[in-house]
């Protein structure tokens, strides 16, 4: 009892007036507990050494302003250290025999101390038997263990795990004779030889995890001196492999039951010679990660007594030992992420206690043994992440226990088959169960026995029927993810009845999924967090009980069919929303700045997609407030509205891209300096490039392409130093390309200017940016050579290396526009339809990685480099319409990825070099030639021409023919033969044999069903064709 408990106590008995001996309060007090009244004041039982040695401690701890130690004092009040936090006396003597400054002593609010020393004036708290000072960081004081420590032989407890101190472990720690508990994990604690722990002959538990260990090969024999030691974790520890194959066990401990050294690399598997001695004792083994180059020994069968086992990132390529159907002891198992191959053995079912088996993680094959019902123990069950095929066995869903199953990622087919009846339990735990990513088919199971159901995710399977009712019923469903399905239903708000505790709703990519709610449903769930609905049937009204969900951060509707207007108050209900899509829509109408939200807490929007609609008028202010804006192919019309944003400190995203901007860009990009990627393309935007995108430092991608814009590219832009893409393509700029592109630019990775009226030279200047992937200047006015020093650019030297992704939508490609997403394949010069002359230089053939081409339409010379074989990664070279001469280089047949050829209006000659990859492509690739001769061109090279025929050398070929040809009377025989052993092969198969015929017949109803319904649909469509 505690002394305010006592003094309650004897004020009771003062209160009443009664008159007792002392002797009688005497045997009172000593009942009531350890204080001692004498003359009304209590006697201290605190030692005065033994406090002023607290004091000292404490003095070396960091008590901080939470006042963890406040109750450590020399105030009157707090003279009793006995009572202090952390603090116990022995009932007796009243010696201080414990001190625990660990986190359980100080409650769930604590954190931990810094400690900057130990004090020495500990060696006077000689009767402590409990000592835990873990979590006490030294780490920034490089404090070692004090050897004085090694002074407390009464000492039993010891615990400085997580205090991080340096240095070595000193050896008087082996004078702590008593010592059973010993701790001394995640430390920066070395060890050079474990002598000094053999002496510790009343070790029980020794833990030295995470700490660096440099020892001989004596380890096992120290430990094995241990008699009475039960449990030994020497995790992520650096132990030396040896173990002597005859070792004694003669004094070692019958005890040892926990043995953890998980993390501890093994190069090889003698460390089992030493652990199977110990089978009959162990119960909890921890061997996670140690044994990565070994194979799964069997001898892990005979271990009769582990209970918990854990085997994880381990062995190379084995099977699950048979000998595992001897393990009925064991109720916790992990076999996650060791290579495991072949199946899961059958004898699983015999391990009836387990409660949790993870086999996650590795190559099992198969199916998922119907004996897994057996386990009427297990409550965690995890198998993702293998190559598991066939139906969930029915008797899984009828586990008792079984509250988390997870076989995502595997090949499982099938329909789900819960259980429909409760006759061997009341109703099923069952709480998560995650089978996404498998082939699982079929409609959503009966959950009506499983009302503890918390999360369900089965997406990325192929569900095609309906969802049921029954999950309407799950009151305490938090998660529900059926999204890439092609489930095809009407869901209405029976489906979502008593889900009273849902956050995460996922149902996207459902094209066939309808939700049909009344307009004004208010559902039972208002805490939703994630609403994800994208390609479900939604429209054409927008669904008002979304705006019920105050607490939805995440928003996906898109591709749903919405055609109306966003709801005026939208952006006012869901203040919370930090992620928005209603991309690929029809949403119409405008956006007002007023209706923004003005409460207390402000819009916190991080990404708002509205792409692909047909909303209109000037883009509103508050959208501006966010990370990412992505409105492409809108009708917005108005950007004037950027010179009132005050400062957008959070935008780093602006794609407003194939909208109808038009007028000038805003000369106002001050206040968005930390915007990264702005996208302006294909609108009609007019005028000159402003200064003021100079200002926008950080800017990584600038694309104003498409548009009307003139004049030159202002020099502020050499400020923009980040730049990694940069597409002015397809305006009416002109003047020189500034040289300070490759100066500045030094990052850039695309560089478009095609389509202009740039004049002058190409400035060597641009062969300094040695990251370029894409250098397109075709079409402009461009003259004189091209530069000899392109082999300076490193990332077209590079074979099919690909860069990190970049916002990159669109580049011509074969003629036409294409989507890319990898700049491996955008490998790419283009300096075509310019005034280029000179000689192609022969550096161009030293990029390697080169994927295409183009120098057509300019005014070369000379002949094409006889190097030119070495692009063998060439997919497109256009040399066409310039004034080359001399021969085709035969390396040039070399490239055999080469798709796209064209060599033809200029004066090369001589004979097109064999081999399939020029002689097989048209004609029109050599033609404009007039030298130029061999196949594919009609015009033969010398000394191929054919003989002329005379009309008797034809009498006389006719007259062969007809003695010699191939049609002859054996021809005719073995022709019949032929048909005849070629049609009762086949249709005497199809007499004779049922099955076949049946296959056969219905092969032909098939392709005449499709034939007929691909005429139909054609036939409707022509006729709406013709109606419109």
């Amino acid at each position: 009892m505690g002394r305010q408990e006592n003094e309650t106590k004897l004020h009771v008995f003062y209160r009443i007036g009664l008159e007792i001996p002392v002797g009688y309060v005497l045997v009172v007090v000593f009942i009531l507990g350890d204080s001692v009244i004498c003359v009304g004041k209590q006697k201290l039982r605190c030692k005065e050494a033994e406090r002023q040695a607290l004091l000292k401690i404490k003095e070396g701890i960091y008590d901080d302003e939470h006042g963890f130690l406040s109750s450590w004092g020399e105030e009157e009040e707090k003279r009793e250290c006995c009572e202090w936090i952390g603090i116990r006396c022995d009932n007796r003597s009243d010696h201080v025999v414990r001190l625990d400054l660990s986190a359980s002593t100080f409650g769930p609010d604590f954190y931990y101390f810094e400690g900057t020393n130990i004090s020495s004036s500990m060696v006077n708290l000689s009767n402590l038997k409990y000592l835990d000072l873990s979590g006490i960081n030294f780490y920034w004081h490089q404090y070692p263990i004090p050897s004085f420590l090694g002074t407390l032989s009464k000492l039993r407890y010891l615990n400085l795990s997580q205090t991080y101190l340096w240095g070595e472990i000193p050896p008087q720690l082996g004078n702590l004779s008593s010592l059973q508990y010993l701790d001394l994990s995640n430390t920066e604690l070395r060890i050079k030889n474990m002598n000094w722990v053999s002496h510790l002959s009343s070790l029980q538990l020794l833990d030295l995890s995470s700490m660096y260990m440099s020892l001989p090969d004596d380890w096992v024999h120290v430990v094995n001196n241990l008699p009475r030691l039960v449990s030994l974790k020497l995790s992520e520890c650096f132990l030396p492999d040896v173990v002597p194959p005859h070792l004694s066990l003669v004094n070692s401990s019958r005890f040892l039951a926990v043995l953890d050294l998980s993390s501890v690399y093994f190069p090889s598997a003698s460390i089992l010679l030493w652990l199977f001695n110990y089978s009959h004792s162990l119960v909890h083994l921890d061997l996670a990660g140690s044994l990565p180059n070994s194979s799964f020994p069997e001898a892990f069968g005979n271990m009769a007594s582990l209970e918990y086992l854990d085997l994880q990132y381990n062995f190379q390529g084995s099977n699950i030992p048979d000998s595992f159907r001897n393990m009925t002891a064991l109720t916790y198992l992990d076999l996650s992420h060791s290579n495991l191959e072949g199946s899961i053995p059958e004898s699983f079912g015999n391990m009836t206690s387990i409660a949790y088996l993870d086999l996650s993680g590795n190559h099992l094959e198969g199916s998922i043994p119907e004996s897994f019902g057996n386990m009427a123990s297990l409550e965690y069950l995890d198998l993702k992440t293998n190559m598991l095929e066939g139906e969930i066995p029915e008797s899984i869903w009828k586990i008792c226990a079984l509250k988390q199953f997870r076989a995502d990622n595997n090949g499982l087919s099938g329909q789900l088959r819960f259980s429909e009846s409760s006759s061997r339990c009341a109703h099923f735990p069952l709480e998560f169960l995650n089978l996404d990513d498998n082939r699982i088919v079929g409609s959503l199971p009966n959950f009506t026995l499983y009302p503890s159901l918390k999360a369900l995710h089965l997406s990325s399977n192929q569900l095609n029927g309906n969802t049921s009712k029954s999950i309407g019923q799950l009151s305490k469903l938090e998660v529900l993810d059926i999204s890439n399905n092609s489930m095809a239903d009407v869901m209405s708000e029976a489906h979502f009845s008593e889900l009273f505790n849902l956050h995460t709703l996922n149902l996207s990519s459902n094209s066939r999924l309808v939700l049909n709610m009344s307009s004004d449903w208010i559902p039972s769930f208002h805490g939703l967090e994630s609403i994800s609905l994208r390609s479900c049937k939604l429209g054409p009204h927008f669904p008002k009980w979304i705006l019920t969900q105050k607490n939805c951060t995440i928003l996906d509707v898109s591709k749903t069919g919405i055609s109306n207007h966003i709801p005026y108050n939208f952006w006012k209900s869901l203040p919370n929303l930090e992620s928005l899509d209603l991309s690929d829509n029809e949403i119409r109408g405008t956006i007002l700045d007023k209706q923004r939200f003005r409460g207390p807490s402000r819009l916190i929007l991080k990404e708002i997609d509205l792409s692909s609609n047909q909303l209109e008028g000037s883009i509103p202010l508050f959208l501006l407030e966010v990370v990412s804006l992505n409105l492409f192919k809108n009708r917005f019309s108005d950007l004037n509205f950027l010179c009132k944003v005050h400062k957008s400190p959070y935008l780093t995203f602006l794609d407003v891209s194939y909208n109808q901007l038009s007028g000038e860009i805003p000369n106002c990009w001050s206040n968005m300096r930390y915007l990264r990627i702005l996208i302006l393309a294909n609108n009609k935007l007019s005028g000159k490039i402003p200064a003021s995108l100079g200002l926008l430092r950080k800017l990584q991608t600038l694309h104003l392409g498409n548009n009307n814009l003139t004049g030159g590219l202002p020099s502020s832009l050499q400020n923009c130093t980040w730049l990694i893409i940069f597409d002015v393509e397809a305006n009416k700029l002109s003047g020189q390309i500034p040289a300070w592109i490759g100066k500045s630019f030094a990052a850039l990775v695309i560089l478009s200017l095609r389509s202009n009226n740039f004049n002058g030279s190409i400035p060597v200047e641009l062969c300094r940016l040695v990251r370029l992937q894409l250098l397109d200047l075709s079409s402009n006015d461009l003259s004189i050579n091209v530069p000899k020093c392109l082999d300076n650019i490193t990332a077209m030297k590079e074979i099919g290396s690909e860069d990190s992704t970049i916002y990159w939508p669109y580049e011509v490609w074969k003629g036409a526009f294409q989507e890319f997403t990898s700049l491996g394949l955008l490998k790419n010069i283009d300096l075509s339809s310019n005034k280029l002359s000179g000689e192609i230089p022969r550096e161009i053939t030293k990029l390697l990685g080169l994927i295409s081409l183009n120098l057509s339409r300019n005014n070369l010379t000379g002949k094409i480099p006889q190097e030119i074989g070495r692009l063998k990664s060439l997919d497109l070279l256009d040399l066409s319409n310039n004034h080359l001469s001399g021969r085709i280089p035969s390396s040039l047949s070399q490239v055999d990825r080469l798709n796209t050829l064209d060599l033809s209006s200029n004066n090369l000659s001589g004979k097109i070099p064999t081999g399939t990859q020029l002689q097989t492509r048209d004609a029109a690739a050599y033609m404009g030639n007039p030298e130029l001769c061999g196949d594919p061109l009609p015009k033969k090279c010398p000394g191929e021409e054919e003989p002329p025929i005379s009309p008797g050398a034809t009498e006389d070929a006719h007259d062969g023919e007809e003695e010699d040809g191939f049609i002859t009377k054996g021809f005719y025989i073995s022709a019949a033969v032929g048909f005849i052993v070629a049609f009762w092969g086949v249709c005497g198969t199809l007499v004779f044999n049922k099955m076949w015929r049946y296959r056969y017949f219905n092969l032909l109803n098939d392709a005449g069903d499709w034939l007929y319904v691909t005429v139909a649909v054609r036939k409707a469509k022509l006729s709406r064709m013709i109606k419109t």
